[in-house]
């Protein structure tokens, strides 16, 4: 459902954000803005601000913000329409609700019968692994040692030999749905039976607690082990993880991804209730971006067996590519972490994921075993096929620091280790596309590095520019008066293309109208975006003394601004004359050079 912006702001407006985040974190006043315990990373110092004068919050630890919008999406995990519903509601403020068309009526429809029926499902199946009938179920919970609560968290419950089929169309539940929702098959010879017997059952469960699914463990020595509901209309299995439904509640500043339903369980009952699963498939982009929505930081807790470590080296690359960080946590002596809770408990476990290693440390300690560093020609060859890994490393500061780390360790020279990732950069065929770890053994594909010399120009400029754009949006957002003297010289349109451009025009448009500046956080839909805005709102303006020291930052920023979109229009030029274009350009930015911000 679309809202008006003018609707929006209203329920922003009328929902003081100090009063809504005041009842979920205990806040305490200090100067002109209130301070606690950020609820979205462990701290012990207050480093979590919220702003009444600007209706914003921010934490300092780990950098999220926004206003009450984006506080609501990200503690209680809704959606933007949904965050407005629940505001709307608390002020008293009627939202109109659309009519849906006949197709979206029978859709949602659809969708809701075929949850009441994966929800009747769980019932049965829960109840019967209570009963006398579920007491080979009951046995094998409770021979991995998990309490009654843990299991009644989980729903767990147990398939005998069949029964759900005969229950759910006792319940008026249509053969139908019952396929579509992967609970029964159907064939010529049998009819219809369940999918799903003699086996312990696992609901699997979205984000809103609603079962999508099942997996079930069978009970002796059948084929498969476990067998997983099929995809159908409300389940996904590369968009859903086990255990998220709890996990995303974890205030630990971390996800565990392992591999496991019972892994998961044990961990839970364990009190490390940050442990989530995929689902019996890959670790896929779609697994990283729903983690993203949660944090920034996953540590992987994948069986320390070869098909655990390939699956941790598959997962690495996936979360670097959707902007998480990760470790991995070493489960030695044990094979999985269920195993390693029970023979060594909590505690050392804590002080694995403690120490849990840094990932491309341990995917070059992967690799080293594939060669014999004994030998002079295995070294040799180690050597090169680090530097490869090391030159696909996107950013330079990285590639200098794990160029110096790994000549350390494996003793040798740093600037042979150097030269050798600049060759690997640039060496025929390295080149390409995206990185992606098959094998620790096959070839490695590499993006080229550029040059130190020309790496460290681009970043430079390119951080100059983009400083002066951010800061300028951060002092107009501190002081809307300033828009007058600026808005002389910078349009919207001079901006860098893309996220800050949207956001200076969305800006300029909200002072002109007399709003706040967190009003505009709102009209970006990525919870990336709401938090790359709110941080450059309530970034902090630099200490200035006197109105001549602010015009001359001011003046700086704007010249730096209209000199990159300057270079940027002259590129664009069409003409057969170049050096006529760079006299051109060379006379523009002579004329920028001029410009003085005057705030009398």
């Amino acid at each position: 459902m679309f809202y008006p912006e003018e609707l929006v702001e209203e329920v922003r407006a009328r929902n003081d954000i100090v009063d809504i985040i005041g009842s979920y974190v205990k806040l305490k006043k200090s100067g002109n803005n209130y301070f606690g315990l950020c609820p979205f990373h462990g701290e012990k110092t207050p480093s979590f601000s919220v702003s009444r004068d600007r209706q914003m919050f921010h934490c300092f630890g780990c950098g999220v913000g926004g206003n009450v919008f984006s506080f609501l999406m990200d503690y209680e995990s809704m959606s933007f329409q949904e965050a407005v519903k629940t505001l709307a509601e608390r002020a008293g403020i009627e939202l109109p609700e659309a009519e849906p068309t006949a197709e979206e009526k029978r859709a949602a429809g659809k969708k809701q019968r075929l949850l009441n029926v994966l929800k009747e499902a769980a019932g049965y199946y829960y109840r019967y692994l209570r009963s006398p009938e579920g007491r080979l179920g009951m046995e094998y919970f409770k021979g991995r040692r998990l309490t009654p609560d843990i299991m009644h968290s989980f729903g767990l419950g147990y398939a005998g030999k069949g029964g759900v089929y005969n229950y759910l169309k006792e319940k008026g539940y249509s053969e139908e749905d019952m396929r579509e929702c992967g609970l029964i098959k159907s064939s010529e010879r049998y009819g219809n039976t369940d999918r799903f017997w003699n086996r312990v059952m696992f609901p699997i469960m979205d984000i809103s607690n609603k079962v999508i699914g099942f997996g079930g463990r069978v009970m002796g020595d059948a084929e498969p082990k476990y067998l997983n509901s099929p995809e159908t209309p409300v389940f996904d299995k590369s968009r859903n993880l086990y255990g998220l439904n709890l996990a995303r509640r974890s205030r630990k500043g971390y996800l565990i991804a392992c591999e496991g339903y019972m892994d998961v369980i044990s961990m839970h009952q364990a009190g490390f209730t940050e442990a989530v699963a995929s689902l019996g498939t890959a670790f896929t982009e779609g697994h990283a971006l729903l983690l993203k929505r949660y944090t920034d930081d996953v540590r992987l807790s994948y069986d320390s067996d070869g098909a655990g470590v390939k699956a941790a080296l598959r997962a690495i690359p996936i979360l670097k590519k959707a902007g998480i960080s990760s470790k991995v946590i070493n489960l030695s002596p044990y094979k999985d972490p269920d195993e390693f809770i029970k023979n060594k408990g909590r505690e050392e476990f804590q002080k694995r994921i403690d120490e849990a290693e840094n990932s491309f440390y341990f995917e070059i300690r992967q690799l080293e075993g594939s060669f014999d560093l004994s030998d002079p020609e295995g070294r040799t060859k180690f050597t090169q096929a680090m530097a490869e890994r090391i030159a696909r490393l996107d950013n330079e500061i990285e590639r200098d620091n794990y160029t110096a780390a790994f000549a350390g360790k494996y003793m040798i020279d740093n600037n042979t280790l150097k030269r050798a990732v600049s060759l690997a950069a640039v060496s025929p065929g390295r080149g390409g596309g995206d990185y992606e770890q098959t094998d620790m053994a096959g070839p490695v594909q590499i993006r080229p590095a550029v040059s130190p010399m020309a790496a460290g120009k681009v970043i430079k400029t390119d951080d100059g520019v983009r400083r002066a754009e951010r800061m300028l949006l951060t002092m107009l957002a501190d002081d809307p008066q300033l828009i007058g003297p600026i808005a002389k010289y910078v349009k919207p349109s001079d901006f860098s293309e893309g996220l800050i451009r949207r956001a200076a025009e969305l800006m300029y448009e909200a002072i002109d109208r007399g709003r706040p500046a967190a009003s505009i956080i709102s009209q970006f839909e990525e919870v990336d975006e709401q938090r790359e805005i709110s941080a450059i709102i309530n970034d902090e303006v630099p200490p200035i003394d006197t109105n001549v020291e602010k015009e001359k930052a001011l003046t700086d920023f704007v010249v730096k601004i209209l000199e990159n979109s300057a270079r940027k229009a002259s590129e664009n030029e069409t003409g057969d004359d170049p050096v006529a274009r760079n006299i051109a350009l060379k006379r523009t930015i002579g004329k920028l050079k001029a410009i003085r911000i005057s705030l009398k």
